[in-house]
């Protein structure tokens, strides 16, 4: 029975995955605005819809690498990719199913995060170069498909979403799960496949060269500013901010601030200024290219410090090692803790939780095995691959 972590791993993208589920949980326990104000609390700015961003880029850099890296599989042991990978997105789906019928004010991204395993699987055999083409494509594209898409989904499926997370209840309306999953729900998968065939493309460079790891620091923030002051000057000086105050949401709610945490909840539709800003969970092109772009970053940074001084992210990189399991962990904590009244102080929350996560992370890495979760994974992952899983002639 192997239980062991698999050898050769990249620490720095253990590490990145571990920056993303801290990040991730920060966004869940503490406030995003600061208390009594609409102004953005210190967390509400730099993690908002950057941290779930890094998550699902790590995610895309993970499929490369399970598909060869920087070269890549071909015939049939592509074909046993394929069928691992499928696996794992319906473990992972099945899971994020069961942690949606918890009672939490939390935006699972589980069953999405299965859903984008299945659509990334045509382009997990694509060569690098048309791979970046397809990834810009999909990145400034499918905001467009969506904004289109949007209004004709709210007039023409009743209703038009699930109304929160995903649940085995849901397939009772499939149509309303489906258009929910792929254009209307939190995580939209036609958009969000961006930045898993962004992350593709970044898994299929070598990411053990020193130059690759200071590119995607370099390339990673210079995209990040690129898009912010794009989608400042549009909203700014040509006056697209003036005009997304005068539509109905914008009358309504405190746009301005909400530009700096989150636009979930807006109607983004009615005028095409929408796609010019840059905000958190907005799923504009300049909001893919700017929190892709911090992922890119940070995957960078961490693969460049873990080059001589993997202790030093260790503390990131054992939990990062065992994402699902902590994630489902931290969900279900914060099921619990969401129901206390008088509601508990978020920061003895969240530093429990990280503590014990790091805690864990470590002993597990001593012991070389992986998550509960993630032994269930690789499991259902080495099944599918195994040539008695294959359909015989």
């Amino acid at each position: 029975m192997a239980i062991t972590q698999t050898s050769g791993r990249l620490s720095g993208i253990d590490a990145a995955r571990g920056i993303a589920l801290f990040g991730m949980m920060s966004t869940h326990v503490f406030p995003l605005y600061v208390e009594g104000t609409s102004a953005a609390s210190w967390i509400g700015a730099s993690f908002s819809g950057r941290s779930s961003a890094l998550f699902a880029v790590v995610a895309g850099i993970g499929l490369a690498l399970l598909t060869g890296g920087s070269r890549p599989h071909q015939d049939s042991a592509l074909t046993r990719d394929r069928r691992g990978i499928a696996a794992r997105a319906v473990v992972i789906a099945m899971v994020g199913l069961m942690l949606g019928g918890l009672e939490t004010n939390i935006a699972v991204i589980l069953f999405h995060y299965g859903v984008l395993f299945l659509l990334a699987l045509p382009f997990v055999s694509i060569p690098l170069r048309r791979l970046v083409w397809w990834a810009a494509g999909w990145t400034l594209l499918s905001p467009v498909a969506a904004f289109w898409l949007r209004p004709w989904l709210q007039d023409n499926i009743s209703p038009p979403d699930v109304d929160g997370n995903p649940a085995l209840e849901h397939f009772g309306e499939p149509v309303t799960l489906l258009a929910d999953v792929l254009v209307t729900g939190y995580y939209p998968a036609l958009q969000w496949l961006s930045y898993l065939l962004l992350g593709m493309v970044i898994g299929r460079l070598d990411l053990r060269a020193f130059r690759i790891q200071v590119g995607l620091i370099a390339g990673g923030i210079g995209l990040a500013i690129a898009a912010k002051i794009t989608s400042a000057f549009l909203l700014g000086p040509v006056g697209g901010l003036a005009v997304l105050l005068q539509t109905p949401d914008g009358r309504r709610y405190d746009i301005e601030a909400m530009l700096n945490v989150s636009l979930t909840g807006i109607d983004q539709s009615g005028t095409w200024w929408w796609l010019a800003v840059s905000a958190p969970h907005s799923g504009t092109p300049l909001d893919l290219a700017h929190t892709a772009g911090t992922a890119a970053a940070v995957v960078g940074l961490c693969l460049l410090v873990t080059r001589r001084l993997d202790w030093l992210l260790l503390p990131l990189s054992a939990p990062g090692a065992m994402t699902l399991t902590l994630y489902s962990l931290h969900i279900w904590i914060m099921s619990i803790v969401d129901q206390q009244q008088p509601a508990l102080d978020p920061a003895p929350v969240y530093w429990a939780q990280a503590a014990a996560f790091i805690a864990l992370g470590l002993v597990l890495r001593k012991l070389r095995a992986r998550g509960p979760l993630e032994f269930i994974v690789a499991g259902a992952s080495d099944v599918a691959r195994s040539p008695g899983s294959a359909r015989k002639r």
